[in-house]
């Protein structure tokens, strides 16, 4: 009679309490070990109970399980039910001694329990490692040494668009935009030959990175290096850091123009004037400074509410922008009080004509929530280099003067020399 052919090395379990029925389970997940018959006196055994549940051959008698077994002549067996006369039984139906069992059982059986609770440790800690993996919410990509992308969370496929598919066994710097793509192999080479590193072991450097889309983005990376079997690899943690760069933005513009008209702020509008006072004196050239306070504002404002105070004030940055050349500056410093710089100015008429053609332009109304509204402006002005040399104080002379304007009628324009004449005659 020809032998079964068996797919993994054939064993028979004697014996199916505890033990039986946790080597049973080992057998089970090893496909080198075909498990053909599991036997035990009592049927209820917990090994007799699993054997079923796989449609393994179960028998209470143990010569029948032996005589069942005769054919599969290089069978193995494990009698782990404490009856030593088992060997005799196998000896009769095999015809040699191939029954593990006392001493040699127990030992195996401490064995096969310390390999099942070290699996079951590895089991969970690789289980933690990868929940942590896929739920953190940044991207983590692990590469070769060749720039190969070995590893790619799902943080990282949110990040970059690429699923973990299209992304694994590609080049890193599929990730990155022009110049970095073209240099990236290059300075893989070079640090792996002379150890030279440009962003391994920086924490939190920025760079940009590219979507799968083309769309660049500002990314935080941390990179460094590991060994695992013999081979090298670089993790490297991502972080899209376009909000909080948007964020940052918008705080630094808040700090530097205005919340309503968006105009530069005193702060801003200071270092303006600076750099073109820098270049006047560089250039000879001469700056004027025109302060501007609106006449008539607080009347509307009272009469109509902030709400219309507010968009009038928008309208009238808007006018003001308008009438101005691009390269001068105008700026919002109080609640309706205005400053603007003209660059390049060359004479003190040049600045007078500006300041009238600001008048007219504020002498035509503006229509606020469906309602004519009308204002004018006094304005004060100074000259650079003849009135001072100090941005603050050509702001306060031209303060000055224009006080003196909105003493003289309103809507009119009055240069800080003509105060010094008015107290020199005085």
């Amino acid at each position: 009679m020809a032998t079964p052919k068996v797919r993994g090395y054939p064993v028979l379990i004697i014996g199916a309490g505890r033990g039986g029925a946790a080597l049973l389970e080992m057998f089970l997940e090893d496909s080198l070990v075909k498990v053909i018959a599991v036997a035990d006196k009592d049927p209820q055994a917990p090994g007799i109970k699993l054997a079923k549940e796989h449609k393994i051959p179960t028998y209470t008698d143990l010569v029948k399980a032996l005589k069942a077994c005769k054919d599969h002549t290089d069978c193995l067996v494990y009698n782990l039910s404490h009856d030593d006369s088992i060997a005799e039984e196998v000896r009769k139906v095999f015809g040699d001694k191939r029954v593990t069992s006392g001493p040699e059982v127990m030992l195996f059986w401490q064995m096969v329990t310390n390999l099942k609770q070290v699996k079951g440790e590895l089991e969970k800690s690789h289980y933690q490692l990868q929940s942590i993996i896929r739920n953190v919410m940044d991207g983590i990509i692990m590469i070769n040494d060749h720039g190969e992308i070995q590893g790619f969370n799902p943080a990282a496929e949110e990040i970059f668009g690429y699923s973990q598919k299209e992304a694994l066994n590609k080049n890193l710097k599929m990730l990155m935009p022009e110049p970095d793509r073209s240099g990236h192999d290059g300075y893989i080479k070079r640090y792996m030959e002379t150890g030279q590193a440009h962003i391994l072991g920086v924490r939190g450097r920025e760079v940009t990175a590219a979507r799968k889309n083309g769309e660049e983005f500002p990314m935080e990376m941390s990179v460094s290096e590991m060994t695992l079997g013999g081979h090298r690899y670089f993790i490297g943690i991502a972080r899209d850091i376009t909000d909080r760069k948007r964020a940052e933005k918008k705080i630094a513009h808040l700090a530097h123009y205005d919340y309503l008209t968006d105009l530069p702020n005193r702060a801003l509008f200071l270092d303006v004037l600076n750099h073109s006072m820098a270049l006047a004196k560089r250039n000879k050239h001469k700056v004027a400074v025109l302060f501007l306070d609106l006449d008539g504002f607080k009347k509307i404002n009272d009469a109509h509410g902030h709400d219309t105070g507010d968009l009038l004030l928008k309208d009238v940055a808007s006018r003001l922008k308008a009438t101005v050349r691009g390269s001068d500056a105008v700026a919002r410093v109080g609640g309706d009080e205005f400053i603007i710089v003209l660059d390049n100015i060359e004479s003190k008429e040049n600045a007078a004509l500006v300041a009238h053609k600001i008048n007219v332009a504020l002498l035509a109304p503006f229509e606020v929530n469906g309602q004519p509204c009308h204002v004018g402006g006094s304005i004060g002005i100074s000259m650079y280099p003849q009135d001072s040399r100090d941005s603050e104080h050509l702001i306060k002379l031209a303060d000055d003067a224009m006080y003196l304007a909105k003493q003289s009628g309103k809507n009119s324009y009055m240069f800080y020399r003509d105060v010094v004449q008015r107290q020199q005659g005085e």
